[in-house]
């Protein structure tokens, strides 16, 4: 017992590399853990104090912990069983295919990444891209919905910047969980994304297994009073307006409602802009009868940093004005008993419509396509002018003059080349009538009386 043993230097090593270790994992990690966890749990009930909606325990759960919770469910193992005797495979083949999908699906939330990062990234973003114009209701819509209802933002989809403008106007409501489509599972972005409670969804995607895993994830949030938000028509306008719904995921929020009993709450969000960053690639897809969008990673996130830049030194010319208008909240229940999932989709997105800013450079757009002749400054406020009273809505995005609403449309459109100015007469560049369409398109349906001129 007391003899010297001698090891070799390269063993000595190794002994002590594996009692660190086993320190490290029983003594040392769980401590630190449970630390940074305590501190978390604090930051968190400060932050829902600031909070119109706090956030749910349910977004603040472990992602493991979700996953287990969701792969283990009675009606994902029926799934499974049911997959599997199609199939023809194992059962346990067809658990760990259901459990690839629950981590493709389930979220990493993290609220310092979403408040301490993704906020400021968005107010940033929001502020250096566009002039941010909100509606009336946008910081007082939540503050009479029930405390223990969910609560869905359904909202139409014109612009990746969709999440950014969102995102950055309900800070004071809530953290959201948006699904989001293929496109945002590229690296590093997917990191970020899944970090602040977006879970992701395979548009295309015809396995059953998939979409019941999709489903019980969905109305898991949805019972567990998990803030959301959605979009019906399913992917970008091609066209500028909006489009009818698809009625996936308000079905699997309608069945959760059924089945916990929880009041769910709607809250329409209607999105307008002076310029779609993506216009030319959407009107592109739209022409090929394509969803393929020709647009890379790399090249957005250039020009994001690009503007940023320019806005350090005062050089920055924004893209005119978005508007992000909430309209008013709607509770699931009053749409009857059973509701009707094609009449709940269409009436949500009558809401959503009938809340669309009237953006002015659509407004311009629609006036130079019903134009018969080029038009000087005084002639374009009165088509403008006229346009705005005829107009079945008071939503307006901007509260400057017309004088300046015209003034800014029509530099913005210049520099853009959508019109042409000659001589002190303005008129549409006919090789860009498209893109005038695809703005003017957005509020059409304010005008069912009038059709553009061909």
């Amino acid at each position: 017992m007391t003899q010297t043993i001698q090891l070799p230097l390269w063993l000595f090593i190794v002994i002590v590399l594996f009692a660190t270790v086993t320190a490290l994992s029983h003594f040392l990690l769980p401590s630190v853990r449970w630390f940074f966890r305590r501190r978390l749990e604090k930051a968190v009930a400060r932050l829902n104090t600031r909070l119109t909606r706090p956030i749910e325990p349910f977004k603040l759960a472990r992602r493991h912990d979700m996953i287990q919770r969701l792969v283990y469910d009675p009606q994902i193992t029926a799934a499974i069983v049911e997959h599997a005797h199609k199939e023809g495979v194992p059962e346990n083949v067809a658990f760990e295919q259901a459990k690839r999908y629950a981590r493709e699906i389930v979220p990493s939330f993290s609220a310092f990444t979403y408040f301490g990062v993704g906020i400021r990234v968005a107010r940033f973003l929001a502020n250096t891209v566009y002039d941010v114009r909100t509606g009336l209701l946008n910081e007082t819509a939540l503050k009479n919905v029930a405390p223990d209802a969910t609560v869905i933002f359904v909202m139409n989809h014109r612009s990746n910047m969709d999440y950014v403008l969102v995102t950055y106007l309900a800070a004071r409501a809530s953290a959201l969980s948006y699904a989001v489509g293929e496109w945002a599972r590229v690296w590093p972005l997917s990191v970020l994304i899944k970090s602040m409670g977006a879970y992701f969804i395979r548009r295309k995607s015809r396995g059953a297994l998939y979409r019941r895993v999709l489903q019980r994830y969905v109305q898991m949030a949805t019972a567990g009073g998990a803030t959301q938000a959605i979009f019906p028509e399913g992917g970008l306008s091609l066209t500028g307006r909006v489009m009818p719904p698809k009625l996936g995921l308000l079905s699997y929020v309608v069945e959760a409602w059924e089945e916990s009993g929880r009041e769910v709450v709607f809250v329409p969000v209607a999105i307008n802009y002076d310029r779609v960053l993506e216009d030319r690639i959407l009107i592109s897809a739209n022409n090929e009868g394509s969803r393929r969008f020709r647009a890379r990673i790399s090249v957005i996130l250039f020009y994001i940093l690009r503007k940023g830049w320019l806005r350090l030194f005062g050089k920055q010319m924004r893209f005119g004005e978005a508007a992000v208008v909430f309209g008013q909240p709607v509770a699931l229940s009053s749409y009857a008993p059973k509701p009707d999932i094609e009449v709940l989709g269409a009436d949500l997105m009558r809401r959503i419509e009938s809340e669309m800013p009237l953006s002015f450079v659509p407004v311009l757009s629609r006036v130079m396509l019903r134009a018969t002749a080029p038009m000087d400054h005084d002639a374009l406020q009165q088509a403008m002018q006229a346009e705005i009273r005829a107009a079945k809505t008071n939503v307006l995005a901007s509260r400057d003059s017309i004088r300046n609403i015209s003034l800014k449309a029509e530099k913005h459109m210049l520099l853009r080349g959508l019109i042409i100015e000659t001589d002190g007469m303005y008129a549409m560049n006919p090789a860009e009538r498209e893109v005038l369409q695809f703005y003017a398109n957005s509020i059409e349906h304010f005008y069912p009386d009038a059709a553009l001129a061909p």
